[in-house]
């Protein structure tokens, strides 16, 4: 079966495994503490623009998202996401689980604005009896494939100034958010306007791994603790170090997400010349089609994939992902399918 249903599906990218093969027998200190480790944080603070940054390397995107969240927020406090937000709709509880409310905005474009985080902050401002709303959580790329543009950050960094709210941004697909056609963010941009972010590489090349970068040291300067004592401090931090520095000295994070791109606007193309619609205006490498139910049950003879969200009673929105590693040939395929198909 051909794999459109997520993007994490192969390995690594061979660079990688080269360099942990060549490695393998260098000791090397634990706990993150290793040289390669070292070399990666220095090599990301010079992308970013930001050597008074703290960097810390951990194994996946929802372990990163809990120890962020429930590490910055008291007891007391809630974040806010849009309702397709991974924190909500894909982390089985993990936030809420740690005392942590996350009280959700319908977007229909899965990204926020000023304007939705000032109605939660009315509607949550009756002390003490509400929590209080500290932390605003967003994704780039969203979990539906749209990004957001330098204006749209911007308004949504200088609205947490003002509110005293902290600003995180979810990047585990952020290569593929940077290399979007339309986008006009640096990661530099990113650096600058949010608080915290991640640079995911699970689904963008590496074996497994997201880098968490505290743009301001100062807001959890005792967060080594709360990765120790939730269990996300490697002893073979290594691993994880190795990984960011060959995604990164050479720029091959980006040069791969603009691969997994390119492949989903090939098929992007292709459904619209046959005259479908799209549940959401994806310019990455997740596209949301919506097809004939008759036509999604054939492909998914050949293919794997999600079927997203019934628009009808004839029709569905269908989630196809590529990545770093897609064949291109299994892509003209698909494209052929489609067109035979009916």
């Amino acid at each position: 079966m051909n794999n459109f249903k997520n993007d994490y599906s192969v390995g690594a990218h061979p660079n990688i495994l080269n360099k942990l093969i060549e490695t393998n027998l260098v000791p090397q200190l634990g706990y993150g503490e290793d040289e390669y480790s070292a070399q990666a944080k220095d090599l990301l603070k010079q992308k970013i623009n930001n050597f008074d940054a703290t960097i810390y390397f951990v194994s996946g995107g929802t372990q990163t998202n809990l120890l962020v969240i429930s590490t910055l927020l008291q007891v007391h406090e809630a974040v806010i996401s849009a309702k397709t937000g991974h924190i909500f709709a894909h982390e089985t509880g993990a936030i809420e689980a740690t005392g942590h409310r996350v009280i959700t905005v319908d977007s229909h474009d899965g990204k926020l604005k000023p304007s939705d985080i000032e109605k939660v902050l009315q509607a949550y401002s009756l002390r003490p009896h509400v929590v209080k709303p500290k932390m605003i959580y967003v994704s780039n790329s969203t979990e539906i494939g749209t990004i957001y543009n330098k204006e749209e950050l911007e308004q949504l960094s200088e609205f947490c100034k003002t509110q005293s709210l902290l600003l995180f941004l979810d990047g585990a697909r952020l290569g593929h958010a940077l290399t979007a056609e339309n986008n006009d963010l640096t990661l530099k941009d990113i650096a600058k306007l949010t608080d915290i972010f991640y640079i995911g590489g699970t689904k963008n090349g590496a074996l497994l791994g997201e880098a968490i970068v505290f743009n301001k040291p100062h807001l959890a300067p005792e967060f080594d603790y709360a990765l120790k004592q939730k269990g996300a401090l490697l002893a073979k931090g290594r691993l994880l170090g190795i990984q960011f520095l060959e995604l990164f000295k050479d720029d091959l994070y980006f040069d791969l997400a603009k691969h997994a791109n390119k492949m989903a606007m090939k098929i992007s193309a292709a459904v619209e010349e046959k005259g479908y619609s799209f549940l959401t205006q994806s310019t990455t490498n997740q596209i949301f089609p919506i097809l004939p139910k008759t036509l999604i049950s054939k492909l998914n003879e050949k293919y794997l994939f999600y079927e997203w969200a019934a628009i009808d009673e004839t029709k569905s929105a269908i989630r196809l992902i590529t990545s770093w590693a897609t064949d291109e040939t299994k892509v003209d395929e698909f494209i052929n399918d489609l067109n035979e198909l009916e």
